[in-house]
């Protein structure tokens, strides 16, 4: 028996929130060539300008801050009846953490990534599910971090750096089970849930102000190096498409191994 051929996205629909960050921006350039049509979702002007600066002729921009939950189900609807049901979510939002040592984080701050973000992925997850459930298809892609399965080591952030929050990785694992419970759940709908886990993706601007930090970043990973946005978008394709028809339920890790050991 031949494999099958990777599967196309040609005629889809996919939204990508959080789709013009560091990591968003290559998925949402990648979406554009591939599929019929892409929707990316981001703060202010930050999509609109990725479309302009990229030359995309696909996708569309929309301007949304996802961490205003009490405002999300009505901006589902309202993109919902504008641009019509997505084929596949990328969802890359995430609220900026506290970015606070253990010893001064108060309990609303360990709660504000909960009550922002993850209840973000809880909302728009169900909302666009329940839409999708008499169709019998869609993809969901979210993104957790190497944070939300380890936990950091306090010798990459030498002082006065701070190690990587408690509340961003707490929040981080909660968007990895929520995913888990959503692929149990809608699974005989023919709905697919995975997460991306990625790690250490520092952006350009961490690279070139702090070269050191990077470089013990990159110790830290089998492959001794960190990841460049552009490797993020073969797994984000792969969950998207029919190629991982018989995927749900699972976390991709794209951490150059930094989990393995």
């Amino acid at each position: 028996m031949k494999p099958e051929p990777w599967h196309s996205l040609e005629g889809k629909k996919v939204w990508v929130l959080g789709g013009a960050g560091y990591l968003g921006s290559a998925i949402t350039i990648a979406l554009d060539s591939l599929c019929g049509q892409t929707l990316c979702v981001d703060l202010e002007s930050r999509a609109s300008d990725l479309i302009n600066q990229a030359k995309l002729t696909r996708t569309f921009p929309l301007s949304f801050d996802l961490s205003q939950v009490k405002e999300l189900e009505a901006f589902v609807d309202k993109t919902f009846r504008e641009f019509g049901l997505p084929d596949g979510i990328v969802n890359l939002t995430f609220n900026s953490s506290s970015g606070k040592a253990l010893e001064e984080l108060s309990v609303l701050d360990f709660q504000k990534p909960f009550d922002d973000s993850v209840s973000a992925y809880f909302i728009l997850a169900r909302a666009l599910a329940e839409r999708m459930k008499s169709r019998g298809s869609g993809s969901f892609v979210h993104f957790a971090s190497m944070y939300g399965v380890v936990a950091p080591d306090p010798s990459v952030y030498p002082p006065p750096m701070i190690p990587n929050p408690i509340d961003y990785g707490a929040s981080k694992a909660a968007i990895l089970q929520m995913t888990r419970y959503f692929a149990a759940h809608y699974g005989r709908y023919g709905l697919r849930f995975n997460c991306i886990v990625p790690g250490p993706f520092p952006n350009p601007t961490v690279c070139s102000s702090h070269p050191e930090f990077v470089q013990q970043l990159s110790e830290k990973t089998p492959l001794k190096r960190v990841g460049i946005n552009s490797e993020i978008i073969g797994p984000t394709l792969f969950l998207l498409t029919d190629s991982a028809s018989f995927v749900t339920g699972h976390s991709l890790m794209v951490d150059g191994g930094w989990t393995a050991w």
